[in-house]
């Protein structure tokens, strides 16, 4: 099978002719930065556990006067994700406030004033429709078939456990044939839980667009999500904290985190040891530049302004 990972950016971002050297902790760049907008699973969770060096560089930097916001590809409302952080040992010190996906995933659907939607993904990421319903005051959509459908949301498979996106070529295929519009509430490919790799959205989203269907995508590397985290940044100063500083993005998934921030005019710092870390890390664990190099290569131009093996202080 062909690496689930390798995926073109979208939009122009800033090539650069070679990889910073990893740095061995944060501390060494902390202090270029007031804001933070960093990646979740991967580089503070793996999806089973919590990292805990990365939660206590996080609040190193908040105790430092910064802020630190958390911007996921998580297709689900933003509410219920702080207590999932929680139960994976990830403290609430460690950031200000969270945005997601699936926040942005009920700003598109509220564009679109009603409609019913064929829904593609695990029961949990259905809390979007209630979410909808309160945060509108409208009935919430009805989840329907195909055939009776305005327009699709994608959040991911619907057993991500056994399945694969060539499940879905039926359904994608018969979405095509109507014409329907689809919102990628996960634009992520893959991600690892614990040392497995899961299929996201992103999957089917990719092949949607292969068919020739349309699709908004509510998440990392888009603009939407960042705007977004900018505005939940400025409300955090507006609670008294410093102003002015720069903005770094911290992630581990290129054609995401990094393409993004680079998109968008942020430095980046690249974590290696994530989701593409099979890609390049050698039988006892440590990492093969070049092939480290071809990774970076094949999947756009985007580089990161700094990279460290893990997120440490």
């Amino acid at each position: 099978m062909t690496d689930p990972t390798s995926h073109g950016s979208p939009g122009a971002v800033p090539a650069e002719s070679a990889l910073p050297a990893p740095s061995p902790g944060f501390r060494a760049i902390a202090a270029r930065y007031r804001v933070l907008l960093c990646d979740v699973w991967g580089v503070v969770h793996d999806g089973v556990k919590a990292f805990p060096e990365a939660c206590a560089a996080l609040e190193r930097h908040r105790a430092a006067g910064g802020v630190v916001v958390l911007i996921t590809n998580a297709p689900r409302p933003s509410g219920p994700l702080y207590a999932t952080l929680e139960g994976y040992g990830a403290p609430r010190s460690c950031y200000d406030t969270i945005v997601s996906s699936g926040d942005v995933t009920l700003d598109l659907m509220a564009e679109r004033g009603g409609g019913a939607v064929h829904f593609i993904g695990p029961e949990r990421d259905l809390s979007l429709f209630p979410e909808l319903a309160a945060q509108t005051g409208a009935a919430a959509p009805a989840n329907v078939a195909v055939s009776q459908a305005d327009y699709s949301v994608l959040s991911g498979l619907r057993d991500d456990e056994v399945e694969t996106p060539a499940d879905y070529e039926d359904e994608l295929q018969a979405m095509r044939a109507r014409g329907l519009d689809a919102i990628c509430a996960n634009p992520d490919i893959v991600v690892h839980r614990g040392d497995r790799l899961i299929y996201c959205g992103g999957a089917l989203a990719a092949r949607y667009e292969a068919l020739g269907g349309r699709v908004s995508y509510a998440g990392k590397p888009y603009s939407p999500i960042y705007a977004k985290a900018q505005a939940a940044a400025r409300a955090q100063r507006a609670r008294g904290l410093p102003q002015g500083g720069a903005v770094l993005c911290l992630g581990d998934a290129i054609h995401t985190d990094v393409a993004g921030a680079r998109k968008h005019g942020f430095d980046c710092l690249f974590v290696i040891d994530g989701i593409h870390r099979d890609r390049y890390t050698r039988p006892d664990g440590s990492i093969d530049e070049a092939a480290l190099e071809r990774c970076f290569a094949e999947q756009g131009p985007a580089r990161p302004t700094a990279m460290m093996r893990k997120l440490v202080w």
